[in-house]
């Protein structure tokens, strides 16, 4: 079988951050940083983004990882830009690569990037969550402003974490109008838009997700773009993603960066179903890992 013919596609590649040990699936750190290795040597390897943790984590890490290791690390700091500086002195002394950051808004809009425009972060990525409340316009300005990216939470573990399409859809486009990247975290446990049989919560689909961007792109409205994340049509969602191409499709994955996952072979599993990457690529690998 050719390379090209075990490619990952453009809209795949680094698409998924490796978020195992957080909810739902909590897997313990020693468990999650094996994982990650397996995921980075695997053939889809080009699938997958840094190993996201949160800063505290950072201690327990140090006996985990090895003198050759070079893992990729997105670190995130939910109470806010103190925590980063923290975890940036720490990842330093680690045979780790701090790639990214994820920081939370605790409070105060103004005294979070007065806070935050203090710190030295070379070499890091800096993503910030954006509130989902009255603060967003002003976070998301700010954001723009310094040339920094945006965080949006599209799940969690209870009802109200999971916005509704019209939420979502006035972030993505004020996103995009903005030229501000942004990764989303949380609820995209699937490709497709759907009900969760167990718990009932309304979630986001990945693919739509990355649809959602492209119409926003395009100049689409709100309206349209929520009409994008509401889609359940699994065969003509997957039908218009291939037919992004890969000029299109890099163009979207400079806005929507990524999305953060407890697993990895699960949105690996979906995206074989549905015929958008080769089956060569899963390998052996079961949904669960």
């Amino acid at each position: 079988m050719s390379a090209a013919a075990t490619a990952l596609p453009v809209f795949a590649r680094g698409l998924c951050d490796d978020a195992a040990v957080f909810p739902p699936g909590r897997a313990p750190l020693p468990e999650a940083v094996d994982r990650h290795r397996g995921h980075c040597s695997a053939a889809y390897r080009d699938l997958v983004g840094p190993l996201v943790l949160a800063a505290p984590a950072l201690d327990e890490l140090r006996p985990l990882v090895r003198p050759d290791d070079d893992l990729a690390l997105a670190v995130t700091a939910p109470a806010g830009p103190g925590q980063l500086a923290g975890a940036v002195e720490a990842a330093a002394t680690l045979p780790v690569r701090m790639v990214a950051a994820e920081v939370a808004v605790p409070g105060d809009v103004t005294e979070f990037f007065a806070e935050l425009d203090r710190l030295e972060v070379p070499d890091v990525t800096v993503h910030v969550e954006v509130p989902r409340d009255e603060r967003r316009t002003a976070v998301l300005a700010g954001l723009a402003e310094r040339g920094l990216r945006a965080k949006f939470r599209t799940g969690g573990v209870s009802a109200e974490l999971h916005p509704g399409e019209d939420e979502l859809a006035a972030a993505v486009v004020a996103a995009v109008r903005a030229d501000l990247p942004f990764k989303a975290t949380a609820g995209l446990h699937h490709a497709i838009r759907n009900t969760d049989p167990e718990t009932g919560f309304q979630q986001h689909g990945f693919l739509n997700l990355l649809l959602a961007t492209d119409a926003a792109l395009q100049g689409s409205d709100e309206t349209a773009v929520a009409g994008l994340l509401a889609r359940r049509d699994a065969a003509a969602i997957a039908a218009a993603v291939r037919g992004l191409g890969a000029d299109r499709a890099e163009t979207v994955r400079r806005s929507f960066v990524s999305f953060g996952t407890c697993s990895i072979t699960e949105p690996l599993a979906e995206l074989v179903d549905l015929d958008l990457i080769p089956a060569a690529l899963a390998g052996g690998q079961g949904v669960n890992a």
